[in-house]
């Protein structure tokens, strides 16, 4: 008799009503929370950095020995742009791509975003910085410059460095060798013409 008169009392919600609704909204939170605890372990299986306490870490860089308190989770361009204001790398693609944050470690071209602070110490790390010694410049610089190898220069500075190691490694490199050899740097403005022509003018020098 009483749920009958609820059921016509009209178009409001009854107490069955709010019951039935109770019972979905309790499934439903079962469920996202089952959805969240499984994507939890999806991300354990992952191997997903968790924070961690931060360290005190010695990193050698451009010459000189310098000290950051970081957590294990922390990139070197992370240090190198926030810490040390090295901030010619830059954080462009953050998925180890386009390599603006081109620097070299230990003489090779290495993306700064792929590679943990903690896993640098002991190593020699170079930034586009390097490349300047008050009013002397690489030959790398004043070649981009001359071959109007830059545009919105967010590429630039990891180009610069990309093609400062290569050339170190290959200094007498032809063409193809040159294209192939940067083939990890990319330039949305498409200046890779002038790009290819510094590298090569200085290829044809010795690579000086």
């Amino acid at each position: 008799m009483h749920d009958h008169e609820e059921e016509s009392r009209g178009p409001g919600f009854n107490r069955r009503d709010f019951l039935r609704g109770s019972g979905a909204a309790v499934a439903a939170t079962a469920l996202v929370n089952g959805a969240h605890e499984g994507l939890a372990a999806q991300d354990v299986k992952k191997g997903v950095v968790a924070a961690g306490k931060a360290q005190d870490i010695k990193l050698k860089v451009n010459g000189k020995e310098v000290t950051a308190k970081v957590e294990n989770r922390v990139t070197l361009l992370d240090v190198l742009r926030d810490d040390l204001q090295l901030t010619g790398c830059k954080e462009v693609c953050d998925t180890t791509n386009c390599g603006a944050c081109t620097v070299m470690i230990d003489g090779k071209a290495v993306y700064a975003c792929s590679r943990l602070a903690i896993e640098c110490e002991g190593k020699d790390i170079k930034t586009v910085e390097s490349l300047r010694n008050g009013d002397t410049v690489d030959p790398v610089i004043t070649g981009f410059c001359k071959h109007d190898a830059m545009q919105c220069g967010f590429c630039t500075p990891g180009f610069v460095v990309a093609t400062r190691a290569f050339l170190n490694q290959k200094p007498n490199a032809s063409l193809e060798e040159i294209r192939k050899g940067l083939g990890g740097n990319i330039c949305r403005c498409g200046t890779y013409a002038g790009i290819t022509a510094c590298a090569m003018e200085i290829a044809q020098k010795g690579g000086a």
